[in-house]
């Protein structure tokens, strides 16, 4: 693998970035998924990270993702620690480099960490003492590579290529950390087209530089796509004012049964959770034939393997 070269991280000594990530190193990690998920199932465990220690450092809660990377850990013989920041010395005011390089002190080797604040993991990343690996978990409204990767394998185990596809990413695309990293995975992945629907208060002010087509009509965004990618509203990162009632959003983008007809028949559904049901998707459509919800949760834990494994090459 090549070592990191100015600002691109184009090896995993950090996954901290889709945007910086290289093609054949997307489909590296794809090929390693296939390893650990094979039949469609985890079923091995692999002594690839005996000896190592992964520490899940959460300044946002995250009970998905962070039991995703835990369970990863331990099918790869990691010792895990899941550390409580609340009572941690990060409450007594200590940085949180301070707090790392002790931790690298102690022996982690792996630091999986998500933060409300875009930037940290890569500020971490260009800091911190030794060989320590970062991965980030969701930095603000910036990115989540790990998710994305997951994602876009999904739709790769039941669509098989990516230059004939239409992707629809729906919802609040401004304060999405999920929709960066899947219009940059997608992009690089060579979708035919990778469309964005939303209100216009939740679009992107840049949304013209992202190689993406805007909807503002949900039925007209819809139409003649091969997977459906919502996103929760997130309603931590706006104003109170800037959407109406989630009945009043439900009716103009949540996604319905009726909707779903507009894409193709075997269009895919897919969503990154938590589900707000009754507000970005109906109850049939999430647990419906076209949904691959529950088949995104099982591939996070086979793209998250893949992640660590390449931290050891």
């Amino acid at each position: 693998m090549k070592k990191i070269t100015g600002n691109k991280f184009t090896d995993l000594q950090h996954l901290l970035s889709i945007d910086e990530m290289d093609i054949t190193l997307i489909n590296d990690i794809f090929k390693s998924a296939d390893k650990f998920l094979k039949n469609n199932q985890i079923i091995d465990k692999y002594k690839i990270l005996q000896g190592k220690t992964v520490c899940n450092l959460f300044f946002e809660n995250s009970t998905r993702t962070q039991t995703t990377f835990e369970i990863a850990a331990k099918r790869l013989s990691a010792d895990v620690i899941n550390l409580d920041i609340a009572t941690s010395s990060q409450s007594k005011g200590e940085s949180i480099l301070d707090l790392i390089n002790n931790l690298i002190a102690m022996g982690v080797n792996i630091f999986v960490v998500r933060h409300s604040m875009p930037g940290i993991p890569e500020q971490i990343a260009r800091n911190i003492k030794n060989k320590a690996h970062i991965i980030n978990a969701g930095d603000g409204n910036k990115e989540h590579p790990t998710q994305a990767l997951l994602d876009a394998y999904t739709i790769k185990c039941y669509k098989k290529r990516f230059g004939d596809l239409k992707v629809a990413i729906v919802g609040d695309i401004e304060h999405s950390r999920v929709a960066k990293s899947e219009i940059y995975i997608l992009n690089k992945l060579g979708v035919q087209e990778v469309r964005v629907i939303g209100p216009e208060p939740l679009m992107p002010s840049n949304i013209s530089e992202l190689n993406v087509r805007a909807f503002s009509n949900m039925n007209d965004g819809l139409k003649d796509v091969d997977a459906i990618l919502m996103l929760r509203i997130q309603k931590e990162r706006m104003s109170k004012d800037t959407i109406p009632s989630e009945k009043e959003y439900f009716k103009a983008y949540g996604l319905n049964e009726e909707r779903l007809k507009f894409a193709k028949n075997d269009c895919i559904v897919l969503h990154p959770g938590p589900i707000n049901r009754g507000v970005e998707i109906d109850t049939l459509v999430a647990d419906g034939r076209q949904s691959v919800i529950l088949e995104q949760v099982k591939n996070g834990i086979g793209i998250r393997m893949a992640v660590m494994e390449k931290m050891t090459n």
